[in-house]
């Protein structure tokens, strides 16, 4: 489930980027900051992925096998 709960987030952080910048990168090629390009279906898979991301770190089942696992690895 951690594995799952992984790949969400990651999915969230690049749909945010994608989202904030075109072709997902931040700089251009002199170094300075590119101007935001808001992209609405992009912003709203990147609510979707949150969404589920909320939905795993509430889960009862979820948050009980995580303590269990960091009590014996730490």
């Amino acid at each position: 489930m951690d594995m799952v709960r992984k790949f969400i987030q990651m999915g969230y952080t690049r749909a945010r980027r994608y989202t904030n910048y075109k072709g997902g990168r931040k700089y251009n090629e002199v170094g300075s900051t590119k101007e935001r390009d808001i992209d609405p279906v992009k912003a709203k898979s990147a609510t979707i992925f949150k969404k589920k991301w909320d939905q795993i770190r509430e889960d009862e089942d979820y948050l009980t096998r995580r303590k269990k696992h960091q009590k014996e690895f730490g």
